[in-house]
């Protein structure tokens, strides 16, 4: 990772950490959030994770009035430090942690890459 890589990382795990503590408070079920990026196609890379204690709550939050907040919440922080996400719909994905366990036998790495 280049010098430049590795200042934008972590603008972007700063400015994650800040919508995850948010979402902890606002969104029932919401666990924590990551994010996966190949800076030879950055921003276009860039794919952030936000994942629910089970399948129950996700589907709740997906039913909710308020189901685009956490998009809205990553977006809008990204913007702030200059992160244009091109594709909004494509580049924030949720997931349960039940998925992971049930798909991938609990290991993230394995379910992420």
């Amino acid at each position: 990772m280049r010098k430049s890589d590795k200042k934008i990382d972590n603008q972007i795990i700063k400015s994650l950490t800040e919508v995850c503590q948010s979402a902890l408070e606002e969104i029932d079920g919401f666990e924590w959030l990551t994010h996966t990026v190949n800076f030879d196609n950055f921003p276009d890379s860039l794919k952030v994770v936000c994942v629910f204690d089970s399948n129950k709550k996700l589907a709740s939050y997906l039913k909710s009035s308020d189901s685009k907040h956490l998009a809205l919440l990553i977006a809008d922080s990204l913007a702030d430090i200059g992160i244009k996400l091109n594709s909004v719909k494509n580049q924030i994905a949720l997931d349960s942690e039940e998925n992971c366990t049930l798909y991938h036998a609990g290991n993230w790495h394995k379910r992420l890459s």
